[in-house]
């Protein structure tokens, strides 16, 4: 018994003999080989083909790297234009409507128990316009905080939009809780609404910054890489001719060339691309971004305006507001379009004839001042500051847009104009150095 167990464990002993044997002879032909290896990197064969792989290498690399960071940055040029671009302008909107929506309501209450049709109809134009701003905002919303920001939006505006029909409807029969209503309807739109309509304008501005950072940005991992099998195809050179005893290497210079190319291509399309950035930078984003404060600022100046008529009380501090937001409206203008600087002087000038009559006791005069249809009053004033800014604001915009196209258009081919030039560079320095190689085989 004890012998055929012993019997039985004899080829298992022998298999791990052989196994540890195969190991054993493994190992020394590793190491038998690892002189062998030392010995042809030092001939010329050895040193021909770890040039070829390693400029092989390097120029794939190169070509690879470089045309991801680029099809990066045309990912970031077209992102601006889909979407961060369209979205900000939504937001833009989605202020300048809320405010003319404040305007509007404050303006019909101001005209009595009766509205006309044209006051009822521009608080529901800017109301509606306001709801569609709010929806592009909305569908290119990719972040928590902004979608939850203008989902609190939407319920504010409910409720605002509620406080001024009860607003109205005690106003229409004459019942002083009117103005009380629309009191409230206007501070949930100016303390609540309106600057939360700002923090999700400015937050938008600053994913078109980001886009335009990306997209003018240096592609620095892509040069390295380039200017690495640049250098290794001059070693190649140099080498080559040392060791063959011939001048030059026809694939080698013509690798060189190829690299030389795209490197050139790389920094062409993306300095020119970076100039057209810049350029909707200065003459688009931050143009487009003063003049979208300017906006802002009128439409608070206006709400001003109205309320202080509303509110009937001291306008001390309601005028201290007033002059606060048309004096940096006025610096915003320093540079601005003519017609807006001169709507703005005329207003000024009809809004202190409006409170000199309301401080008189001429509360009807001081009302038709504030919204009545004398052209020089504060109503039309006030529309061709705004209406001037709006022209203004869309020449911004598109210039920014403009620009933009024309940075895709110098980035267009790039990405595959520099990949295959570099493979192409790969190759013919291979199919170079082949022929040498092949006279030591």
């Amino acid at each position: 018994m004890i012998f055929g167990v012993l019997s039985s464990a004899q080829p298992v002993g022998d298999g791990g003999e052989a196994v540890n044997a195969t190991a054993v002879r493994g190992a020394l032909d590793v190491r038998a080989a690892l002189p062998w290896l030392r010995r042809l990197s030092r001939t010329t064969p050895g040193v021909i083909v770890a040039l070829s792989v390693t400029i092989a290498a390097l120029s794939t690399a190169a070509g690879v790297v470089s045309a991801a960071q680029l099809d990066e940055r045309i990912a970031h040029q077209q992102n601006l234009l889909d979407r961060s671009e369209p979205v900000t302008f939504a937001a833009q909107n989605l202020y300048a409507e809320l405010s003319a929506a404040d305007a509007a309501a404050a303006a019909a209450f101001l005209s009595g128990g009766i509205q006309t049709p044209s006051m009822r109809m521009r608080y529901e134009q800017a109301l509606a316009g306001a709801a569609s701003a709010l929806a592009d905002a909305t569908a290119g919303a990719t972040d928590t905080e902004t979608r939850t920001a203008v989902a609190g939006l939407t319920e504010q505006m409910t409720t605002y939009a509620g406080l001024v029909e009860a607003a109205r409807a005690n106003n229409v029969q004459i019942f002083p809780i009117g103005s009380a209503y629309l009191r409230e309807a206007s501070s949930l739109m100016q303390t609540q609404i309106l600057p939360a309509a700002e923090r999700i304008y400015a937050t938008d501005l600053k994913a078109v910054e980001k886009d335009q950072n990306a997209v003018e940005s240096t592609p620095t991992a892509g040069l390295i890489l380039l200017g690495l099998s640049l250098a290794a195809i001059c070693v190649g050179t140099v080498v080559m001719a040392v060791r063959t005893n011939r001048q030059f290497n026809i694939g080698l210079v013509v690798a060189a060339v190829l690299t030389l190319a795209a490197i050139v291509w790389l920094v062409a399309a993306t300095r020119m691309a970076a100039a057209d950035v810049e350029r909707g930078r200065t003459e688009g984003t931050e143009r487009f971004g003063q003049l979208a404060t300017a906006r802002i600022l009128a439409s608070k100046a206006r709400t001003d305006d109205i309320l202080e008529l509303i509110v009937h009380g001291d306008p001390t501090a309601i005028e201290k507001d007033f002059h606060s937001n048309t004096d940096a409206l006025a610096t915003i203008l320093t540079a601005g379009p003519p017609a807006a600087k001169e709507g703005l002087r005329k207003w000024i000038e009809s809004h202190d004839k409006q409170v000199e009559a309301y401080r008189g006791g001429d509360y009807s005069r001081a009302v038709a001042q504030a919204i009545g249809p004398d052209a020089d009053a504060s109503a039309a004033q006030y529309a061709t500051v705004e209406a001037s800014l709006r022209v203004e604001l869309d020449r911004a915009r598109a210039t920014l847009r403009d620009r933009a196209a024309a940075a895709a258009t110098a980035l267009s081919w790039a990405p595959t104009g520099v990949l295959a030039l570099m493979v192409i560079s790969a190759a013919t320095a291979v199919a170079g150095m082949w022929p040498r190689l092949k006279e030591f085989l």
